[in-house]
């Protein structure tokens, strides 16, 4: 079963623990790391899952057994949105406000998934997305996505990936939705707030996590969080909320830890072709982007739309 009974005084209620021990999720794995800190912000309130294919929903295990605590429906690769969309629909008619929540790799939310996600965003469908983004097809062997980051190497990049990443939250703020977040396994005073965030709002909700894989990453499972740390550190990965796809505010600013830090972690990075130089020019160029939205439209500073435009 998938939602947990308990019985009490005669009373039943459904457990909200999300992502139950004993789960076959890898060592240092930063999508269990993420299950806990949503439970944690959303207090064990019951939720429902939809979880397309990717690592996450092989975590549930073998049938007729689950390690999800709660409602949680598999949906094909690229149908997650859509079928929460259905469940939130549903949901509503029946006078239920529990959240929805779509749980998708890098590779159901960039690329397979991308044209249902941008339907559901277009809609401003009630839900929380989330994508739990470890840089690459994580449950098939470690192929390259849309997430992988240039020069890391993957099986089918073998000497270095040479396009930049996608950068999806600029995707999802130009579908103006109500709220787009970044978030950090490192960070999880800054995480808890922004899923707790999230909750408070209507309307479709995105939000990006930075999962390590050291599967994937080829970096070690008790350096998972330190890793996030250093992304965030070095300003690989931006901790930063859009609020309506225009207004923007700065959660943590880069510390001038060395990019070279980062990337001499993980042996994804080892035999590149290309130059850390490289990729350093290109996370001072979206620095620069970031800095000046968040000055010149700052999350604080309500933005009214132009009726004459």
């Amino acid at each position: 079963m998938n939602t947990e009974i308990l019985q009490a005084n005669g009373q039943v209620s459904a457990c909200a623990c999300v992502l139950r021990p004993g789960n076959t999720n890898c060592a240092g794995c930063g999508m269990s790391l993420g299950f806990q800190f949503l439970e944690q912000a959303l207090d064990r309130e019951p939720i429902t899952l939809v979880i397309p294919a990717c690592c996450g929903i092989v975590t549930a295990g073998a049938f007729p057994t689950s390690a999800y605590g709660v409602p949680t429906a598999a949906s094909t690769f690229a149908s997650s949105p859509a079928v929460a969309t259905g469940l939130t629909t549903v949901a509503e008619l029946n006078g239920e406000t529990h959240p929805v929540v779509c749980w998708a790799g890098d590779g159901g939310t960039y690329d397979i998934g991308l044209a249902t996600l941008s339907a559901a965003a277009e809609r401003n469908e009630n839900m929380i997305y989330v994508c739990y983004d470890n840089e690459i097809y994580g449950n098939t062997g470690g192929q390259r996505s849309g997430a992988t980051p240039e020069g890391v190497r993957t099986t089918t990049t073998p000497t270095g990936k040479v396009e930049p990443k996608k950068d999806v939250m600029a995707i999802m703020a130009a579908h103006r939705i109500p709220y787009a977040a970044t978030l950090s396994v490192g960070h999880r005073d800054d995480f808890l707030n922004k899923i707790r965030t999230a909750r408070q709002i209507r309307g479709f909700r995105f939000l990006h996590i930075l999962s390590p894989c050291p599967t994937g990453w080829k970096s070690e499972p008790d350096e998972s969080v330190d890793l996030i740390r250093c992304a965030v550190g070095c300003g690989a990965f931006a901790l930063y909320e859009v609020y309506d796809g225009i207004r923007y505010r700065i959660n943590v600013s880069p510390d001038d830890t060395p990019l070279e830090e980062y990337a001499s972690r993980q042996r994804r990075y080892t035999g590149s072709g290309i130059e850390l130089a490289t990729i350093n020019e290109r996370i001072r160029a979206q620095w620069d982007y970031l800095n000046a939205m968040a000055r010149t439209f700052p999350a604080d500073k309500k933005v009214e739309p132009c009726v004459n435009c």
